[in-house]
């Protein structure tokens, strides 16, 4: 364990709490979680990343770290008329897909084969609506929005890897400025889980459930193999995607949305600044475990915090941490011409919030966007063949 091991086992996990924790937040409230059933979440969901975690990191002596998913959580975070134990049976439902994904190979080889252009345009449209939620909240506070817009630009500049610490920091510091912070509740102990009993809605199933899992996948589990491909390691694919569907699986009736493998957090851990050795980095996997061992003995006081901040705050950090996912999506999305239509098809359907017959928008979204793919691939192949047809009956003379 080295100085800069130990660093980047403490920094990546404050970067990945601090920078989303209130857009879990705001996930928990928008299925209409209690207080201590969002207390349940967060201490759930971090000892669910931390276990885990620990483990592979353990198991295969990598830097394998976990975090929750942020995609899915913007994605829960954007629906609307879903009950909490029908939410935590579609978390249930993710978390055994996710599993069979990891022990079913076909199943893997399905995800990877969904078109990134469709799958990036379907979480695009989740993520914009946070983003653009920032621009709603400053008229409304433009004394606390606007200042934080101006040291996130700033930051993500100067050192992307600390800007939204710096951010959720100076939006706590200018709320108890400005005096718009609530009162703090007194009650701030050690958290404690709560049983919820799934409820499996087929229409919650399908509109958030398969949705959530597949962001999940191809979003945050997809990225971060490629993460630890990119730094020198050879993760067992099939084992640890299933080992983070089984935590979440674990995790779900206490509240918890789906782990993941972390990506941009992963980079920390496990790039060249934690070590130069890539076989002596994974000691810094340990350390973030056990640093969300503590995040989730606390998860209470965190949420009290957050509960005392003004909405517009919490709109603005969710937004802003989640502006970085946005651009990559829509570049993603609107990359290859030859998906541009579909994809946007599929960001257009999927940011509309549109429910139809109970089932979100995500998912007619992905379904429009697989259609439209369908339709134009099979309509090129008819071209392609009726030209080759052509060809045929009148060749060519030679010059």
């Amino acid at each position: 364990m080295t100085l800069s091991t130990l660093a980047a086992g403490i920094v990546a996990p404050l970067v990945g709490f601090a920078g989303t924790v209130a857009l879990v937040i705001a996930a928990a409230q928008a299925v209409g979680a209690t207080p201590a059933e969002t207390i349940s979440w967060l201490a759930a969901i971090s000892l669910a990343k931390a276990l885990g975690g620990i483990a592979l990191t353990w198991r295969y002596r990598i830097p394998v770290v976990l975090a929750w998913s942020t995609p899915g959580a913007a994605l829960i975070g954007a629906s609307s008329g879903i009950a909490f134990p029908q939410a935590v049976g579609a978390f249930v439902l993710a978390a055994g897909l996710i599993i069979l994904t990891g022990l079913v190979k076909p199943l893997g080889d399905w995800v990877a084969k969904l078109p990134a252009a469709i799958a990036s345009a379907m979480l695009a449209g989740i993520l914009v609506k946070f983003v653009m939620d920032v621009a709603l909240a400053a008229p409304g506070a433009p004394w606390l929005v606007l200042p934080l817009v101006a040291i996130f630009l700033v930051m993500r500049l100067a050192h992307p890897a600390s800007a939204m610490l710096a951010v959720v920091a100076a939006g706590v510091a200018l709320t108890y400025a400005l005096g718009l912070a609530g009162p703090l509740p007194t009650d701030l102990g050690l958290a404690h889980v709560v049983w919820t009993t799934p409820v499996f809605d087929p229409a919650v199933l399908i509109g958030l459930g398969v949705p959530l899992y597949l962001v999940t996948m191809a979003g945050q589990n997809l990225p971060g193999i490629a993460v630890l491909r990119a730094n020198g390691y050879d993760p067992k694919v099939g084992p640890i995607i299933a080992t983070t569907g089984f935590v979440s699986l674990l995790s779900a009736p206490f509240g918890a949305h789906p782990s993941n493998l972390a990506a941009i957090t992963a980079a920390i851990a496990a790039g060249p600044d934690s070590h130069p050795d890539p076989a002596k980095r994974w000691p810094a996997g340990i350390v973030y475990g056990i640093a969300f061992l503590f995040f989730a003995a606390f998860a209470g006081p965190f949420v009290a915090l957050f509960a005392a901040m003004p909405k517009a705050l919490i709109a603005t950090i969710a937004g802003l941490a989640l502006s970085g996912a946005l651009m990559g999506s829509l570049a993603v999305a609107m990359g290859d011409v030859q998906t541009r239509f579909p994809a946007l098809l599929t960001f257009a359907v999927a940011a509309s919030g549109v429910t139809v017959a109970g089932i979100g928008a995500a998912f007619w979204g992905l379904a429009a966007g697989l259609v439209a793919f369908a339709v134009e691939r099979a309509w090129q192949a008819f071209a392609g063949r009726r030209a080759a047809s052509r060809g045929g009956e009148h060749p060519r003379s030679s010059p």
